[in-house]
């Protein structure tokens, strides 16, 4: 056998070939050779036992030798060439036995072809009818799970069901169903066939149906993947759609810490023992995503406005659009975020993130669980007593008694005593130096380690002065 096909050869061919006395089959096809093919080919040749050629594809011309191999080739084998004539004295023979060839292993080829077709789509159809009844069974399951409040159980191998029934809840998104508006998104209250009620963040699209705050959607699905606390609001799943992308959490009854404290009627069932659960709870979340996920996970906008809670007033995490995850081996800078009055004084110039920004923050979110009100007259005031005297001195003359919420009956007792820690933890995470901020651990340490009962004399003279210095 000699097989010199597609090698761009180029020229005649070497009428040296027709000195392979032994060769059977040669193939020539697809080179570039040219002119016509040696006369040494032909039928005085000595070359008796070849028996199959194939020059196609090249610019060859002139008659075909007077051999067998040549005579009998198929048209494929001869194919693309300038102009080469047929056998003379083989015309008729090699056209029909070359017909009668190309017939043969036509049938030879295609009858099986069409056998294993036809089986294949015997097969197919038994296999659908098969897979369309087993898709009805499943789907007759799974709607008897939603009918039992299980619609999130399909969300992995239904989601178009879950989407759809989502779409249908909120009429298509309409405002009346819309619970509150933030600067990513919409949220909004879907109450599903099943009479389960979630939450349904919708992001804001900007023109040709991208998300305006792609990042943040990016942010909040990966952060809440990766967290499992029950004092993190759940998520449920998520949607990237052309048309709608938003995250599906448990709705919570109780709303926002914001909207309680502002609430004149509400906030009176609010009573001191809630507003320390919340913040132990606000403290347990933190603690958990700081020291026990691998990376950290910073919230960065920790702020009563992202305290959900439920109607057992108990605490959970929420909106994770401006969350980070920390590089152990690198300074984690980043662009400014948060809600101002609650980030630390020097993160807008260093821009540096890590765990004592979400701290800060805590200080701050917990003198307003404890005042009733954010406390930033309040901040600037006593941060302002570490430079003057005066001031320092104007600062304990301010009762503890007097900047907690008056809405509420002062505390007693043991929860007297935690209200008392809370706020000196609270001054202690409000250090401006951020090395100087207690990490949530100790925090959470702090808060359950058993004190001495207060006084309800002690407490009346107790001073913001006192505690703040001594934080």
């Amino acid at each position: 056998m000699l097989d010199l096909s597609e090698n761009s050869l180029i020229g005649k061919i070497p009428p040296q070939l027709g000195d392979m006395k032994r060769l059977e089959t040669m193939n020539l096809s697809h080179n570039d050779l040219s002119g016509s093919i040696p006369y040494i080919f032909g039928e005085m040749s000595e070359m008796s036992s070849l028996i199959s050629v194939d020059i196609s594809y090249n610019r060859l011309e002139g008659p075909l030798p007077n051999n067998k191999a040549f005579c009998e080739a198929l048209f494929a084998a001869l194919r693309n060439n300038s102009g080469l004539k047929a056998c003379p004295s083989s015309i008729t023979w090699s056209k029909n036995y070359g017909e009668k060839r190309q017939n043969k292993v036509v049938i030879f080829f295609i009858v099986p072809i069409l056998g294993a077709m036809f089986l294949s789509l015997i097969l197919f159809g038994i296999l659908y009818h098969v897979l369309k009844r087993q898709g009805k069974r499943n789907k007759l399951n799974n709607l008897r799970e939603a009918q039992n409040g299980n619609m999130f159980e399909l969300w992995s191998y239904d989601g178009k069901m879950v989407y759809e029934s989502i779409i249908e809840a909120t009429e298509g998104f309409d405002s009346k169903h819309c619970v509150g508006v933030g600067g990513c998104g919409s949220v909004y209250k879907a109450e599903l066939q099943t009479g389960q009620d979630v939450a349904v963040k919708k992001f804001h699209s900007i023109q040709d149906n991208r998300i305006a705050n792609a990042k943040a959607f990016e942010n909040e699905s990966h952060a809440l993947l990766e967290i499992r606390h029950h004092n993190v609001v759940k998520l449920y799943g998520f949607c990237s759609h052309p048309r709608h992308s938003f995250l599906v959490y448990e709705f919570l009854e109780g709303g926002s810490l914001k909207e309680i404290l502002s609430n004149k009627k509400e906030v009176v069932n609010f009573e001191w023992v809630k507003r320390v659960n919340v913040v132990k709870g606000v403290v347990d979340a933190l603690s958990y995503m700081h020291h026990d996920c691998s990376p950290s996970i910073v919230h960065r906008d920790i702020s009563s406005k992202n305290i959900m809670l439920d109607l057992e007033y108990e605490a959970h995490i929420s909106d994770f659009g401006t969350a980070k995850f920390l590089n152990p081996d690198s300074l984690n800078r980043t662009s400014f975020v948060g809600t101002f009055g609650y980030t630390a004084p020097k993160l807008a110039c260093t821009m540096e993130v890590n765990e004592k920004c979400d701290v800060y923050s805590f200080g701050v979110l917990t003198l307003e669980i404890i005042m009733g009100k954010h406390p930033g007259d309040l901040i600037s005031f006593l941060s302002s007593s570490l430079s003057s005297s005066a001031t320092s001195s104007a600062a304990h003359s301010i009762l503890l008694k007097d900047i907690l919420d008056q809405r509420l009956e002062p505390p007693e007792n043991e929860v007297l005593l935690k209200v008392v820690s809370i706020v000196k933890l609270a001054f202690a995470c409000l250090a401006t130096n951020p090395k100087s901020r207690p990490n949530m651990q100790e925090v959470s340490r702090e808060l359950s380690i058993g004190r001495a009962p207060i006084s309800s004399e002690l407490f009346d003279m107790l001073t913001l002065g006192l505690l703040f210095n001594s934080g």
